[in-house]
């Protein structure tokens, strides 16, 4: 394990990069332990990771986020965190779990205590890189399904939301998060560069909005554009670009990434 992900991070320039790579394997592995667990029946990933995992989005993110979408009954997110402590602590991972059941969005955090200094990464013994799940147990109706398997370090049969659907938490995001999240915007931006990607899924959308108590109408294939605009008319530009720039290693990726041309992405 330890050979192997010094191998993975060589080449890459900054200790930015070099966590955001670990982390990235960390989180296939963690999506492995809960395949073979079976939380793919019940569970749909989807939010950043997902996108980038299943379609190649040129930005690392650091939560994987779920859906229970499926028969509930057999959600089991304790029997789930049991096998990811036993299937890494197998392999002398340093494993630490912190659980919180008392919301609606479940969340745990799966802590590995030095091995960012075993890689060489961190002068400090003791730095823990941590993986998020979160899993929404009342996630909007109307979202699509698919399955796919990836191959990145291991390989992995994952049950997640499909284009549209993912497209669609994406704008729910951009309408309704409480704060400027760049990422949300890079997102965005990459989505409508994506010329055979399908539009959102509006009746997920709309859900959605309804759940987190949207006021400014049912959103249509006519106006979905024009409210992301006006979104996007309030934003400062510079925080948004500072809040992504580090999840990006090829700065090169960031080169489209301006305000004008996501409005004429839009309006084009």
């Amino acid at each position: 394990m330890i050979p192997y992900l010094k191998q993975q991070i060589a080449e890459a320039f900054t200790s930015e990069a070099q966590r955001a790579i670990v982390r990235e394997y960390l989180q296939m592995r963690t999506l492995q332990s809960l395949q073979r667990a079976g939380a793919m029946i019940p569970l749909a990933f989807h939010g950043g990771t997902a996108l980038r995992l299943l379609y190649h989005l040129p930005r690392f993110s650091e939560d994987l986020d779920f859906a229970l979408e499926r028969q509930p009954l057999q959600y089991d997110l304790r029997k789930y965190l049991t096998a990811i402590d036993r299937d890494l602590t197998a392999e002398a991972y340093r494993v630490e779990i912190k659980l919180n059941e008392q919301h609606l969005v479940h969340s745990a955090f799966i802590r590995f205590r030095g091995l960012t200094h075993q890689l060489g990464i961190s002068p400090h013994e003791t730095e823990v890189l941590a993986i998020k799940l979160e899993i929404d147990t009342n996630p909007p109706a109307k979202a699509q399904l698919d399955t796919s398997l990836v191959q990145r370090h291991v390989a992995v049969h994952l049950q997640h939301h499909d284009r549209a659907s993912l497209f669609a938490g994406k704008l729910h995001a951009v309408f309704q998060r409480e704060y400027v999240k760049g990422r949300d915007w890079y997102d965005l931006y990459w989505y409508l560069s994506q010329k055979q990607w399908p539009p959102p899924n509006l009746d997920m959308l709309n859900n959605a909005l309804g759940q987190s108590g949207w006021e400014k109408g049912i959103i249509t294939p006519d106006n979905w554009k024009s409210q992301v605009l006006e979104r996007l008319a309030q934003l400062n530009w510079n925080r948004v670009v500072d809040d992504v720039r580090r999840f990006v290693i090829d700065q090169q990726a960031l080169g489209g990434f301006q305000k004008d041309t996501i409005e004429n992405l839009l309006i084009g």
